[in-house]
């Protein structure tokens, strides 16, 4: 419950001071919680500490219900907002990237609100392609917001795939 806790004092100003997350009233940590079990159970959940405490966390999810897409899923990073630009990013998604190819995983997708040019670029850096923009299609903050679409290879594993496990 601790590690809940803390993802959410990390995830509650992206969600009540920007539209980098689509939600509008930060979980609690007992949803906290069950988002991470959840999450740790079919893909992977990952945080990140300094010296003395979580400065933040990674984390996969099913892509979509259709079994055809089971070997496929949406990853997100959120840090403390002292650590943007400072590797974090790049450190927790590497070893979610390892641990979602460990488990069979073969694409990760991640949708960016736009504009967030430094949220681009780190996908970018880490060999995400854009593959689309969903136009208009959160609204929030009174206003509508477009989403871009990227994807990367996690694992290139002979076909036909197994798992995921």
């Amino acid at each position: 419950m601790d590690d809940a806790a803390t993802c959410v004092a990390i995830y509650a100003p992206y969600v009540t001071d920007s539209v980098i997350s689509f939600e509008t009233r930060p979980p609690s940590a007992d949803q906290f919680a069950e988002r991470i079990a959840a999450h740790a159970a079919t893909h992977a959940w990952l945080v990140m500490h300094d010296d003395a405490r979580m400065v933040g966390y990674a984390y996969a999810h099913r892509f979509s219900e259709r079994a055809a897409y089971d070997w496929s899923c949406e990853v997100s990073v959120y840090l403390d907002r002292e650590l943007r630009r400072t590797g974090a990013g790049r450190a927790l998604y590497e070893a979610l990237f390892a641990r979602l190819a460990d488990r069979g995983y073969r694409r990760a997708f991640a949708g960016i609100t736009l504009p967030n040019e430094a949220s681009v670029g780190l996908h970018r850096a880490l060999g995400f392609e854009p593959v689309g923009v969903y136009r208009q299609v959160g609204w929030k903050n009174g206003a509508w917001h477009d989403v871009a679409w990227m994807q990367r290879t996690i694992s290139d594993a002979p076909d036909p795939p197994t798992g995921p496990q």
